[in-house]
């Protein structure tokens, strides 16, 4: 008598199905996430970048997260090992799956890596303020309690991203010895809207410490207090080399005595070394009467696209959509070149903008100029109303938005500023409630 034995089909279980991994799918979506990530880092602050674009992007860094968090310890693994060899782009992929996970020896690799260089502590706090804030709120308690000063810089970023004030963390570190520390809680306190904060923040006003300065002088400006030591410390920043200068600048004549803000672009525009500063602050400003001044400086190379960014914050014209725009100068180097030797060696901070026709915006502007009121500020082709900047929120590029934002920020001192750099998902959102 034969015993018969059963042949097990072809083919796989569901369960042994689900157990697999395809490691080169998964190791593209650890290279992918990182890779976007780097990409939308860069979006957020782009000239032809909208809401409606950050969203779909998001959308497709979720969806290579998520295929790193299917797949399960192999996944981690490939982060983790991206994580000592890669860059930003790669601490916030681990960043996301350990914060994500809340996992302690996950969450101990990354802040490891995470907290040896700033643009590494960027992408982390990117991480966590990419995950919902109730799971992340036990490990942000925990960062704010470290005694590493970059650790808590980390938990006041994150907190700041996601509009929860720490209270009592940040209140100290607005008095820390660190002053990288110090400065980024002067900066969350006007980000979240923090007025009881205001008499501590004013006291880092005359600190020798250029961020802490700026911070001080943005949060306490922010908050309500338009007081001439703090003007005077923003004009201070923007008439000093470096990172803050076009920030204060800007902040400066936002809320500075309107006839005062334009007093100072005329020196500007007195001033050959400063000519670019005109073409900035006329923007800023946003009084149409400064459309033909905005025009002549369309001519002279070098600040040509400052002046077309200029015109299109205040009329709303997009140059290249409405065919105002031009190619550039065949004789015009902006930079970098390949040359070692060569000192000119940064990229070129206007690369993305339009190069504008001076002539073909005259006879726009000509056509269109009376529409505009000579004395008001304008945003995007409206007079700046709250109404208007809810609106360029909604629909305006990402500089376009960030400036909304601020000015919705400076008329609700108490409120939470609106984050233009948050997901895109969440950001719709809070737009959608609006309309509701």
């Amino acid at each position: 008598m034969t015993t018969s034995t059963i042949q097990r089909p072809i083919g796989f279980r569901p369960e042994e199905i689900s157990a697999m991994t395809n490691e080169v799918v998964v190791e593209q979506h650890a290279e992918e996430a990182a890779f976007l990530w780097k990409q939308r880092d860069r979006g957020v602050v782009a000239p032809n970048f909208r809401l409606k674009d950050l969203s779909r992007w998001d959308e497709r860094v979720e969806a290579h997260l998520d295929g790193l968090r299917v797949a399960g310890q192999f996944g981690w693994q490939l982060c983790e090992k991206a994580l000592k060899e890669g860059g930003a782009g790669e601490v916030f992929a681990a960043g996301v799956l350990a914060f994500g996970g809340g996992d302690p020896g996950r969450i101990k690799a990354v802040l490891k890596v995470g907290v040896t260089e700033p643009k590494f502590q960027r992408a982390m706090i990117s991480a966590l303020g990419w995950l919902p804030f109730g799971s992340v709120a036990p490990v942000l308690q925990e960062l704010l309690k470290s005694d590493l000063p970059e650790v808590r810089y980390v938990g006041i970023g994150a907190c700041a991203v996601h509009r929860h004030d720490p209270d009592l963390a940040i209140v100290r570190a607005l008095t820390d010895a660190d002053l990288r520390l110090r400065a980024r809680a002067l900066k969350a306190c006007g980000e979240l809207g923090k007025i009881g904060a205001l008499e501590i923040v004013l006291k880092s006003l005359p600190s020798q410490d250029m961020a802490c300065q700026f911070f001080a002088a943005w949060s306490a400006a922010r908050l309500g207090n338009r007081s001439v030591k703090v003007i005077g410390a923003l004009r201070e920043v923007a008439l000093k080399p470096g990172p803050y200068a076009l920030r204060a600048l800007d902040l400066a004549l936002r809320v500075m005595n309107f006839n005062d803000a334009k007093a100072w672009q005329r020196e500007f525009q007195a001033d050959p070394a400063r000519v670019r500063l005109a073409a900035v602050a006329a923007g800023v400003i946003g009084d149409p009467a400064l459309v033909g001044d905005l025009i002549q400086l369309m001519k002279v190379p070098p600040v040509a696209r400052a002046a077309g960014a200029a015109f299109s914050r205040i009329t709303g014209v997009d140059l290249a959509f409405d065919d105002l725009d031009v190619d550039p100068p065949k004789d015009f180097d902006a930079g970098p070149t390949e040359n070692p030797k060569d000192e000119k060696v940064a990229m070129d901070p206007e690369e993305n903008l339009r190069w504008p026709g001076p002539d073909l915006v005259a006879a726009w502007w000509k056509k269109n100029g009376n529409r505009f009121v000579a004395g008001k500020r304008y945003l995007c082709g409206k007079d700046i109303a709250e109404a208007s900047l809810r609106e360029t929120l909604i629909k305006g590029y990402q500089p376009q938005r960030a400036v909304a934002a601020l000015e919705l920020g400076l008329r609700q001192p108490s409120q939470p500023m609106f984050e233009v750099r948050a997901r895109g998902a969440i950001q719709m959102e809070q737009v959608q409630r609006w309309n509701s």
